[in-house]
């Protein structure tokens, strides 16, 4: 930490996700931006000029020419562990884009590489990008569980499939929608957020089933199209699926316990809540058919606290500052990216999948994909992409 209370940061990678982390730097108080680096010299200059800040083309160099505090960290996923345990070795404070990694074994890695730079910098912090943790209707779910109000947990299920994406998205960058450039699609790419969020609220999974389709319907190698079957060791199981090609497509999620089943379809938030257990209703009902009596309510949440990526950016510099709670710690990211292995593992094979997978064995399907790929990008698209239409949907 510099000697002043202002976090002197940098940004690697400053196209679309990058542009909006320095939006947010530069609008906090507690930071300034001294530096940023991307492989596209023309973009570093660019945005460097912009914010008066130092343009590098290799984060190293970067890391060891500038006194710096802290870094995020928006390049491709391949590079999010290596950056991210470059800049632990010079005791810097890391927020990294989702996912924390393409595959476990690489994300695990980082997370033991900053376990062991503690020691030296005591204090360090390594924090992800999960700002929908922050949506007011999540946490309200969260806490409505955590209160009991649900009771025991049957089954969860997930329709997400408004993540829509056109083909000119998946051509505006030569790395998107390719094995070797971004190892994964609507699992690795959009739905980081979605199975965070459902191992958040009902935790992970013991056993994956899953099934991808690759490319059904864009012109990508990767996949637009994943669903799977989840069990739990408490007996609860669950349904997920996700795709980019749905339009219009639907937010809608489902948490049923024994007092009755919970629904978020948008926004919009409704328990349908049992009067008695339904589980103890079906025990001890001196009827066939007669389900347990239940009212239909509204669920109001507060809506007037920030929400969103600031809140997460803040969030890190107060972090590095004060030691206030995190958003969510990057470790934390290793859940979702173990399911998201575990559903493609699960398709690869044709098995179903402990969670955790094996770690060697997603990776050799990873490396045949990569070896064995015909496909090539068209000319990638130069325009930028405007991401505040994903985030407001």
């Amino acid at each position: 930490m510099s000697e002043s209370t202002t976090i002197r940061i940098a940004t690697v990678g400053v196209g679309g996700m990058g542009g909006a982390h320095l939006k947010h730097i530069t609008a906090n108080k507690k930071a300034k931006l001294v530096a940023v680096c991307d492989v596209d010299k023309a973009r570093a200059d660019d945005v460097a000029a912009k914010h008066g800040a130092t343009a590098y083309y290799d984060h190293r160099e970067m890391f060891k020419k500038e006194k710096l505090d802290a870094v995020t960290i928006a390049t491709p996923h391949y590079d999010h562990p290596g950056i991210a345990m470059d800049a632990f070795t010079h005791g810097l404070h890391v927020l990294s884009e989702k996912p924390i990694g393409v595959y476990v074994k690489a994300a695990r890695k980082a997370v033991e590489a900053h376990e062991a730079a503690k020691a030296k910098y005591p204090g360090l912090v390594y924090a992800i990008m999960f700002q929908e943790r922050t949506y007011l209707h999540y946490r309200k779910m969260k806490a409505m569980i955590q209160a009991g109000e649900l009771g025991r947990l049957m089954r969860t299920t997930w329709i997400a499939t408004d993540w829509f994406r056109t083909q000119w998205y998946y051509d505006h960058g030569d790395w998107r929608a390719t094995w070797k450039g971004e190892g994964g699609g609507v699992l690795l790419n959009q739905c980081p957020h979605t199975l965070d969020m459902f191992q958040w609220l009902v935790g992970v999974p013991s056993k994956v089933t899953g099934h991808v389709s690759l490319g059904k319907y864009h012109d990508i190698e990767v996949e637009d199209e994943a669903t799977a079957f989840f069990e739990y060791d408490n007996g609860m199981i669950g349904h997920f699926t996700a795709i980019t090609a749905e339009s219009p497509g639907i937010n809608r999620l489902e948490i049923v316990g024994e007092n009755g089943r919970l629904v978020l379809d948008g926004k919009a938030l409704t328990f349908h809540r049992n009067s008695v257990s339904g589980l103890k209703h079906l025990r001890e009902a001196a009827s066939s058919f007669e389900r347990a009596p239940f009212v239909t309510e509204t669920v109001d949440y507060d809506d007037g606290q920030p929400t969103g990526h600031h809140v997460v950016v803040d969030k890190f510099l107060d972090a590095i500052l004060d030691g206030t709670p995190l958003i969510a710690e990057a470790k934390e990211g290793l859940n979702s990216l173990a399911m998201s292995n575990a559903i493609m593992l699960s398709s690869f094979t044709g098995t179903k999948v402990s969670v955790p997978p094996d770690e060697d064995a997603f990776k050799a399907e990873l490396d045949k994909r990569i070896a064995t790929s015909k496909f090539r990008k068209h000319a990638a698209t130069a325009a930028a992409i405007d991401f505040d239409a994903s985030w407001k949907k």
